[in-house]
């Protein structure tokens, strides 16, 4: 009984470390590191998308803060320009000078 325990225990042992094994191996092929990089290109990706959105959404509630503070101290209630091109449509516009001759 007990020879066949640890059968039993050398069996799952070898099942494991060989697939342990074939998996590393795999791994170290030009398709696993491949495999690897395009997982940490995504996952870097969705960390600069994240942290983007973080900053906009920080520079939105500090622009709202400004447009109170300057409404307050001044009583003069600034338009505010919505959108995705906000500071676009806040510049002039410069038109280009035709060359004549």
């Amino acid at each position: 009984m007990k020879r066949l325990f640890w059968l039993g225990v050398g069996v799952v042992t070898g099942v494991v470390l060989s697939r342990k094994a074939a998996e590393t191996a795999r791994q170290a092929t030009p398709a696993g590191l491949a495999s690897n990089l395009g997982d940490a290109v995504r996952e870097l990706a969705g960390a600069v998308g994240s942290f983007g959105a973080e900053v906009r959404a920080g520079m939105s509630e500090r622009e709202q803060e400004l447009h109170d503070m300057v409404e307050e101290r001044t009583g003069v209630t600034a338009p505010r320009a919505e959108g995705r091109h906000a500071a676009a449509a806040r510049r002039p516009v410069r038109r280009a000078r035709r060359a004549e001759g």
